[in-house]
């Protein structure tokens, strides 16, 4: 096997760039191979940022050709989308619609990339989903999300390590769930061959696989292990691979930026968080005794509150970082080219 690229390398701080300005809560990004960038935005959509870097908020409005299905009355529909609504994951649909896992509405929703948004799912079992995290579209056309919790509010699991997350699909039509008993469920990918899932468990704090199994049941999860360190030095809370195999991993409040080789050895490629405020942090941690106040003291300067990896440009060497707390988007170039997700083409 050829050498790692990502060995020895570590981001230059001096060659970070940014894009996009007075953006809110950039968690999670999606990138175009034409250099267009959406990133999820805390005012309630999504905002559009050309490859020149020219920007354009796009706000979630109910889609009236589907409002009789989903609300009451059209007005009901609209409220809907305009109050509590805290995009977080995204994903595109095969059709260039964005799907968004919703963290205020605890749905999951699509929305065109004129705005107009209409719900999934908001139910499983009968029940209402919890705290839709994040969202993927496999190469079959199957939407994956996970619920970090279904403890209300969900502060609290972040907090005591609740183990009630659950990985759930969306197939045929209809929204399962096919793992569950996860630390605060967050991002997950799919290896080049999709043949595992990793999951990403924040208060683990480490990351999960499991196989995927193809049954004429439907898509199932087997063999649940954790994949490299038990205790990844902070909470993971994105994820992505490069083409290699490594697995890319920010470390929300630490703000650290890691990847785990194909092996399962952790790499350190940034270290941007508080020294002291992170001890103070992962010593609570440790505890069982983290509190609000903890967390908001533990971040960085560069991308605070790290949340997300996203590998974009023409040979998809730029790698970008979204963040809960920044107000632009940092990025920088990458020895290897990341892993080309489904809607690259």
């Amino acid at each position: 096997m050829p050498d790692n690229p990502l060995r020895g390398f570590s981001v230059d701080r001096a060659r970070i760039r940014t894009t996009g300005h007075d953006l809110q809560r950039p968690e999670c990004i999606l990138a175009e191979p034409d250099g267009t960038l959406w990133s999820a935005d805390a005012r309630g959509g999504v905002m559009h940022i050309a490859a020149d870097g020219t920007q354009r908020f796009i706000g979630q409005r109910s889609d009236p050709r589907f409002g009789a299905a989903t609300a009451t009355s059209s007005a009901d529909l609209e409220h809907k989308f305009t109050t509590g609504t805290l995009p977080n994951g995204l994903a595109f649909a095969a059709n260039g619609d964005i799907l968004i896992s919703n963290f205020g509405t605890d749905r999951l929703e699509a929305m065109t990339r004129d705005g107009d948004s209409r719900v999934l799912v908001d139910r499983i079992d009968g029940q209402p989903i919890g705290k839709v995290n994040f969202v993927l579209r496999d190469s079959k056309d199957r939407i994956w999300i996970t619920v970090s919790t279904r403890v209300n509010p969900w502060t609290q699991a972040a907090a005591s390590r609740v183990q009630d997350g659950y990985v759930a699909v969306l197939e045929r039509g209809a929204l399962r769930v096919v793992a569950d008993g996860f630390f605060f469920t967050n991002e997950i990918r799919l290896d080049a061959q999709e043949e595992w899932l990793y999951i990403v468990e924040t208060t683990g704090p480490h990351i999960s696989r499991m196989r995927v199994v193809e049954s004429a049941g439907g898509v199932a999860l087997r063999e649940r292990e954790v994949f490299g360190p038990s205790h990844l030095g902070g909470y993971p809370d994105g994820i992505a691979f490069d083409a290699f195999g490594n697995l890319w991993c920010t470390l929300v409040m630490v703000d650290q930026l890691i990847a785990l080789t194909p092996e399962g050895e952790r790499l350190l490629l940034l270290d941007d968080g508080n020294p002291a405020a992170s001890r103070t942090l992962l010593d609570h941690m440790a505890a069982g005794t983290v509190t609000s106040e903890h967390m908001m003291a533990a971040h960085g300067t560069i991308a605070p509150w790290m949340a997300s990896i996203t590998f974009g440009g023409p040979d998809l060497r730029t790698v970008y970082v979204g963040s809960l707390m920044g107000t632009t988007i940092p990025y920088f170039r990458s020895p290897v080219a990341g892993l080309p997700m489904v809607h690259w083409k």
